[in-house]
């Protein structure tokens, strides 16, 4: 959706240099520093000086190179992930008209290893091409359990439809659900509020969501699942031969996936754009925290609680990454196909039989 696009782009651009410099005093906050200090009050502007000279380096292209897929390799990775805050529904009636939009997503999202590939290869770089070697095992076998835990939602919601799943989990769903075609299903709580939302209505989906965390975390690349960039093995992995601002393109590539996961994630276990008050009767919380649909309000405060839970996802990612060391290759394999894709069909099958004993 082009409008989708248009807020999506100045949003990211903004996001990662305030999540790099957050990141940064996270990192240091766990480990017992400072981190950034010098430019700017309390090193704020640090992200911002560091944008400004990767955009006045030069832009180096190796001799042995094949000089046109290095270049086009990290449009190849950021282009798929822009594309998929394409089908995000943002607000109650801010959203695509993709009915398949949870399998576009995931296509989407894996999309980015065709890029890393390439920009591995296309190096000429030993260190390179191990990175790009790790990089699809790490994404495929990963795949797996992250669909698996988003078809465990897709059976409970019976939809393909984000926004669908989305209103599922409201509290307007009575209200809102005819203004956009759907049909509420019965097993919302009528109260909505946090109550209505999938991990929630339906606890076994929170191990699903567990499940989908961690693949997402190795479908982003990120610690404990950085192996194919792993700086202290293969100096950057794929990034290696990059400098100034292709290799700014990747890190916001990275940066962005993040965002994308998390979005993902809240949309389809946490409740999406909906408040998390409930409405109590006469303390009908959800009312000041919603937003009449029809109205202004409907949008602001569907993208104030859509985002600000995406971000506690960010910094969950983040928090992960610096308190857990790097792990082996074959440990990490060995985590998604003997563990989390059995548990993952487990869960598949639990909520297929509660859908059809609620049917």
């Amino acid at each position: 959706m082009p409008s989708t696009l248009l807020f999506i782009l100045p949003f990211l651009l903004l996001y990662t240099v305030i999540v790099v410099y957050a990141e940064r005093k996270l990192a240091a906050f766990i480990q017992d520093r400072l981190g950034p200090m010098e430019v700017g009050y309390y090193g704020i502007l640090q992200t911002v000086a560091d944008l400004i000279k990767l955009l006045q380096k030069e832009d180096l292209v190796p001799a042995g190179a094949n000089r046109l897929l290095f270049k086009v390799a990290p449009l190849l990775i950021f282009v798929p992930i822009f594309l998929g805050f394409s089908v995000l529904p943002l607000s109650a009636t801010w959203s695509s008209s993709l009915s398949t939009a949870a399998f576009f997503l995931l296509a989407i999202i894996s999309l980015d290893v065709i890029g890393i590939v390439t920009a591995g290869w296309a190096s000429n770089n030993k260190y390179s091409m191990l990175g790009t070697m790790r990089a699809v095992a790490q994404i495929i076998s990963y795949e797996v359990p992250m669909g698996i835990a988003v078809l465990c939602v897709v059976v409970v919601a019976q939809s393909l439809d984000l926004q669908e799943i989305s209103t599922q989990q409201g509290i307007f769903n009575t209200s809102v659900s005819p203004m956009l075609g759907i049909k509420a299903l019965p097993s919302v709580t009528p109260n909505g509020g946090f109550l209505a939302w999938n991990v929630f209505r339906m606890p076994v989906l929170f191990i699903a969501w567990v499940i989908f965390f961690i693949a997402s975390l190795a479908e982003s690349n990120r610690a404990p699942f950085d192996l194919p960039e792993a700086e202290s093995e293969l100096v950057a992995g794929y990034q290696t031969e990059y400098s100034g601002f292709r290799w700014a393109v990747m890190m916001l590539a990275e940066y962005a996936m993040m965002l994308l996961v998390s979005f993902a994630g809240v949309i389809l276990f946490w409740g999406s754009w909906n408040t998390p008050m409930p409405n109590l009767g006469s303390w009908n919380l959800a009312a000041w925290t919603t937003g009449q649909p029809g109205t202004i309000w409907v949008h602001v405060w569907g993208l104030f609680w859509l985002i600000s839970k995406t971000l506690l996802m960010v910094a969950l990612q983040i928090w992960v990454r610096w308190t857990y060391p790097r792990v082996r290759i074959d440990q990490l394999t060995t985590l998604s196909w003997k563990f989390l894709t059995p548990i993952g069909f487990i869960l598949l099958l639990i909520c297929a039989a509660w859908k059809l004993v609620l049917i």
